[in-house]
């Protein structure tokens, strides 16, 4: 069987999609041929610089903006957003905060819990029903490394990536056999605004480096390649996988 990664004609609904591994999902898409509906909390509605990208691409792009942290304005636009048909979910949407935990404000960890975990299941739970009723769809989480391990000083950010990796389990194994696949991607340490603390210590960044076998810190264009393929043919057996794209990270 011959696969070509074709999204002609597919709409993808890309969270967290202003910045980021978020933006980078949504223009690889794009590029892949898929209409982009992107989200995020402080995304302009007009003029932002993912749609003009998108749009540069040939394909269309509508933008939202939704504030992960407020559950009820989640389930708001996913009430609305779902009246039409959404081919594909990536969940990019996230957020970190960074504290010892036994000085962790619980505001944080409840914000942060909302954000990376709650507000996920939100939206997917409403979106993923309207993929099971017409038997098809592709799902796609952003975890981490810390789905797998502890991390230092990101309690709350380490207990909604473990969470996201179950959850993605979870789903897999109700929603499969109707047609969805439900998988996510662990990125390593990517060059992105939530690890500018750790690239601006001097000894944290070389303690990191030191261990990627890759020798170097990830793109946001290193996850897309591997979310296209998660929501394309190319992967129509691919479910309940989590998906390490760390440059040898897990394997030290």
């Amino acid at each position: 069987m011959s696969i070509t990664i074709d999204l002609s004609g597919q709409r993808a609904l890309v969270t967290g999609a202003r910045r980021g591994i978020g933006r980078a999902i949504a223009e690889e898409l794009a590029r892949a041929g898929a209409d982009i509906i992107g989200v995020s909390a402080h995304l302009e509605t007009e003029g932002s610089a993912v749609g003009a990208a998108v749009t540069a691409l040939g394909r269309s792009f509508e933008g939202y903006s939704v504030d992960f942290s407020d559950r009820e304005a989640v389930a708001r636009f996913a009430g609305t957003i779902t009246e039409r048909p959404i081919d594909i979910l990536v969940n990019a949407a996230g957020d970190i905060s960074r504290s010892p935990a036994a000085e962790h404000p619980l505001s944080e960890w409840d914000r942060i819990l909302e954000i990376d975990l709650s507000s996920q299941f939100v939206l997917t739970q409403q979106v993923g029903a309207q993929m099971l009723q017409r038997g098809s769809g592709r799902i796609v989480f952003i975890a981490s490394l810390l789905s797998f391990q502890g991390g230092i000083t990101v309690p709350g950010y380490a207990a909604a990536k473990s969470g996201i990796a179950g959850l993605t389990r979870a789903l897999a194994n109700e929603w499969t056999a109707s047609g969805v696949t439900v998988n996510a991607i662990a990125p390593g340490y990517i060059a992105t605004d939530n690890t500018t603390a750790l690239r601006d210590d001097p000894q944290r960044s070389r303690d990191i480096l030191a261990r990627i076998p890759a020798g170097r810190w990830g793109e946001a264009a290193d996850i897309a390649g591997a979310a296209v393929f998660l929501a394309s043919p190319a992967a129509a057996y691919v479910s309940g996988t989590i998906l390490a794209v760390d440059g040898g990270w897990l394997g030290r």
